[in-house]
């Protein structure tokens, strides 16, 4: 019986949490299945894209829990 893998069992690979053994047989179903592997391709260009996101709150956000901790006579940090 081939194993299907599914788009939980790619991310486990990317992020290395399979045992060696899975990963040899997910390899396999890569080179074996054009689906299988644009949805991998897929996911590794989604995680380069997150990674050079640069999230930061707006100043209007860090003005308004200033405001709030000074208000609430919280200490500066």
């Amino acid at each position: 019986m081939i194993k299907s893998f599914t788009p939980n069992d790619l991310v486990r690979y990317i992020y290395q949490e399979m045992p060696e053994v899975e990963q040899e047989l997910l390899m396999q179903a890569l080179h074996n299945d054009d689906d299988l592997m644009q949805e991998y391709v897929e996911m590794l260009s989604t995680m380069e894209f997150l990674e050079q996101v640069n999230l930061q709150p707006s100043e209007k956000v860090v003005n308004a829990i200033k405001k709030m901790a000074h208000s609430t006579g919280l200490q500066k940090v």
